[in-house]
């Protein structure tokens, strides 16, 4: 089985990229789902809908059980002339003391609608939700970057309920006096959370992987779910090329999938590039771009010089 590789979009590798030359002797494949979300469900049996909440808060905490979560990521949206717009969530580079000032005013609001807010870490924070709670479907961040909110509110009389809570909460956000120092320091404010993910814990996640080499913690939920390896990122200058994380080699070709899409392209070339071409002249490699272009790779393949050096 062959070592798979998550990688950027594959407009992201210019012509002078080291991977191109891996990618012009590789074989084409049929190509695959496009985006983050699409491509989890390339390797993991992913529930519908995703109980993402559930997934990370026990990655982090252990303590999800059977009880109903829910993401509440800190946001930066931004208003425009037809409402606003989600700028970014998630990896909003808040301190320890930045978050819990954040949530301080934010905690008694969720607590009159029985809920429990719960900072699972700076930059990710969780709803744990009575038991029972209606929730309609919230789109993944993926899904509304970029894009005006008010396509993604939940609509109805059910969904009233939540645009009533989500607008309370731009009302506490944006008068924090911590958003005007992140402000005037020229950073983004976080004056939302996101709110996605809502479901328990499945009992199981199914997956053909053994392993998983991710710094994401929804990835490294369903591998921890599933019951196979998963292991944070090592740059791979700081390790030898053939024994990268995870440090044994024979471990990779043992179907571990290493996920490097949310890395620049320049990051790959300075830092993992020796793991990957060591691995392409040992190991039979299926490289997966977030595009959906696909290739396979064996060790003969450095052999067609035929096919020229540009892909």
């Amino acid at each position: 089985m062959s070592v798979e590789l998550w990688l950027p979009a594959l407009v992201r590798f210019e012509p002078a990229h080291p991977l191109r030359r891996l990618l012009v002797r590789a074989d084409r494949l049929e190509d695959g789902p496009r985006g983050y979300l699409a491509g989890l469900a390339t390797w993991f049996d992913v529930p519908q809908p995703l109980p993402a909440g559930a997934l990370t808060r026990q990655l982090a905490a252990g303590d999800a059980d059977d009880a109903l979560w829910m993401s509440a990521d800190p946001a930066w949206v931004e208003p425009d002339m037809n409402g606003a717009r989600l700028l970014a969530c998630g990896q909003m580079q808040l301190t320890a003391g930045d978050a819990a000032a954040l949530a301080e005013p934010l905690a008694p609001l969720f607590e009159e609608q029985g809920m429990r807010l719960e900072l699972t870490s700076s930059d990710r924070w969780h709803l744990r939700l009575p038991p029972g709670t209606a929730v309609p479907t919230f789109p993944a961040p993926e899904q509304a970057l970029g894009e005006n909110l008010l396509q993604h509110l939940p609509q109805g009389a059910d969904g009233r309920r939540w645009r009533i809570l989500q607008n309370d909460i731009q009302v506490l956000l944006h008068q924090h006096p911590l958003n005007a120092q992140r402000r005037a320091a020229g950073q983004p404010p976080v004056n939302n959370l996101w709110l996605w993910g809502a479901g328990t814990l499945p009992e199981t996640v199914a997956t053909s992987l053994r392993g998983v080499v991710s710094d994401d913690p929804l990835l490294r939920g369903l591998a921890a779910r599933s019951g196979i390896a998963h292991r944070l990122r090592t740059p791979a200058r700081e390790t030898q090329a053939t024994s990268a994380a995870p440090t044994a080699a024979g471990e990779l070709a043992a179907h571990w999938l290493i996920d490097l899409q949310d890395l620049p392209a320049q990051i790959i070339a300075d830092q993992w590039w020796p793991m990957i071409d060591t691995l392409a002249r040992q190991r039979p490699l299926r490289l997966t771009f977030a595009s959906g272009e696909r290739r396979d790779l064996r060790p003969w393949h450095r052999w067609r010089f035929w096919r020229g050096m540009r892909a």
